[in-house]
């Protein structure tokens, strides 16, 4: 049995990487408070909700007959207020793990 013979002389050729920006001249990202954010993420929220409830209620008064955009309404209002309460549980779990915490 013959026995393994070392792989040498491989050469792997990488495409150089460049930055994107010149050293010195980055720009800056705007500065967004998470509050902020988290704020106009409610606000659409309850946007979402609102809309919901306005098409439900033309739909129950008759002002419309097409269904689709009204499930389609109440999905969005749905999927945003569950991406909320995941975003909460979030925050809540961190602030336990920050008090459990030992200085």
């Amino acid at each position: 049995m013959a026995g393994i013979n070392p792989v040498s002389n491989i050469r792997v050729s990488m495409p150089q990487m460049r930055p994107t920006t010149m050293p010195g001249k980055a720009k800056e990202a705007p500065k967004t408070d998470f509050g902020d954010v988290l704020r106009s993420y409610i606000d659409g929220t309850d946007e979402k909700q609102k809309a919901a409830a306005t098409a439900i209620r033309d739909l129950v008064a008759g002002k419309t007959t097409d269904v689709l955009p009204v499930v389609n309404a109440v999905a969005k209002a749905d999927l945003s207020f569950k991406m909320l309460m995941g975003v909460r549980n979030k925050m809540i779990e961190a602030y336990k793990e920050t008090m459990r915490m030992q200085i």
